[in-house]
This record gives structure tokens, sequence and C-alpha cells, in this order.
């Protein structure tokens, strides 16, 4: 059973950075696509990024194309969120996700296998 544990949420001023870790266990990471989702309060959880099992493809969410970068570490297992220009509506729980099925991911949440228990970020203005 794969595990997920994400970290390094947190409060942050608008223009401010933040980076987040999602660290996984308990399967092969090379035969994982992984993505990272968010979820607003009152609203549905969206797709934000997702990078392909050899780190070669990654895709981003149009809000947040050119400030975020998805990368992944095969020697420690991690997939990080490198989130740069903050605004206040990226405050949500972020989630890291991983795909067992397919080799690039998908942005359909419904499509992800496992899930970490997810991380606050909060931008204030």
């Amino acid at each position: 059973q794969v595990q997920l544990v994400e970290s390094g949420g947190g409060l942050v001023q608008a223009g401010g950075s933040l980076r987040l870790s999602c660290a996984t266990s308990g399967g092969t990471f090379s035969r994982l696509a992984m993505a990272w989702f968010r979820q607003a309060p009152g609203k549905e959880r969206e797709f934000v990024a997702r990078i392909s099992r050899s780190g070669n493809t990654v895709y981003y969410e149009d809000s947040v194309e050119g400030r975020f970068t998805i990368s992944r570490d095969g020697a420690k297992d991690t997939v990080d969120l490198q989130m740069n220009s903050l605004k206040p509506e990226d405050t949500a729980v972020y989630y890291c996700a991983a795909d067992g099925t397919r080799v690039y991911g998908s942005h359909d949440s419904y499509d992800y296998d496992y899930w970490g228990q997810g991380t606050q970020v909060t931008v204030s203005s």
C-alpha cells in the first residue's frame, strides 16, 4: 500500500514562496505518476500540477503556470511543488496524489489511487 505524507505548508504573505514536499513509501516510486491538487473552502478539489513517471513531462493548471514548479526525486522518493509569487487565491489545502496506472497521470482526481492527508497553505493579502 502506497502512503503519501505532505509537508511544507504554512502562512505566507502575497508575493511570497513556499515549497511543498510529498514523501512516498510502500510502493515503487518510478511506477507512479504524481500530482498535486488543492481544495479551497466551499470549492471542489482542483488539479494543480502533475509529473510523469520519468519526470520528463509536466502539466500545470493555467492559473499556476509560470509560478509553480513540480519536480520529483527518484533517490528520495519525493515529489515537490515550488510555489512562487503566491496569491491569496492560492489559499487551500494541498494534496499529493499518486497514479499507479497512467504513465503521465491525469488532470482528473478520480484517476488517482493514493492520496496524502493534505497540508494547509494560507496566503495573506
